[in-house]
């Protein structure tokens, strides 16, 4: 078998055909013939280049970073209508106290009903109903200036309930002719959580609600 034969029959082995000789023979050559051994180290070599071609691998990074802004775009949107839908109900709460409040000391400041015996005391508290239902009725109508409101329903709030609790405590009133006062608790929490939801919309943002901004570097 000559240096041709063996060269064509290894070509062929290389290439997954039949070589149409023994395998034994074939590296028997390879072995005594220095020339054959360079040849088919060569042809190995072409084989494994012609093989491995490279893979161009596609830039994922533009379409990852819009989906991630697209992400965190969503959960915005969806957070903002969680606020708006809170803050809807909140206002609606916070009307509808100052309504009840408003129902409650109209009739006492105009006509003079539920006044005992000391009926300029009456229209006075009365008046000042009808003032705090006023602010009420603000605060739901614009939530952003409930805030502004809120010390003058807190201090409220906190001042009945310590002189309820002392005129309780003194046997001076009873706990059932105090028990109205807690309207002005829960007005004032009401209060508290409208001015809170009306200013979410306009929070800065966190650093997990940040754009993504790439940096173009120099090539």
């Amino acid at each position: 078998m000559t240096c041709d034969d063996v060269r064509v029959a290894l070509s062929a082995r290389l290439d997954g055909e039949d070589p149409q000789a023994s395998p034994a023979a074939l590296d028997a050559h390879t072995g005594s013939c220095p020339d054959c051994r360079s040849w088919l180290a060569s042809a190995e070599q072409v084989t494994r280049l012609t093989r491995l071609r490279p893979v161009r691998v596609p830039d994922l990074t533009a379409s990852v970073l819009a989906a991630v802004a697209a992400e965190r775009a969503t959960a915005r949107a969806a957070a903002a209508a969680t606020v708006r839908a809170r803050r809807q109900l909140l206002r609606v709460a916070v009307a509808v106290a100052a309504v009840a409040q408003l129902a409650v000391a109209l009739p006492v400041l105009v006509g003079g009903f539920g006044v005992g015996a000391d009926a300029h005391t009456g229209r006075e508290m009365a008046s000042f109903d009808v003032a705090l239902a006023v602010g009420f009725a603000l605060a739901a109508w614009r939530p952003e200036r409930a805030r502004a409101f809120l010390p003058v329903a807190l201090v409220l709030a906190l001042c009945l309930a310590a002189t309820s609790a002392l005129d309780i405590a003194n046997s001076t009133t009873a706990l059932v002719h105090e028990a109205g006062h807690l309207a002005a608790v829960v007005q004032a929490g009401l209060l508290w959580a409208l001015g809170r939801a009306g200013g979410e919309p306009n929070r800065p943002l966190g650093l997990a609600d940040r754009p993504v901004h790439r940096r173009a570097w120099p090539a």
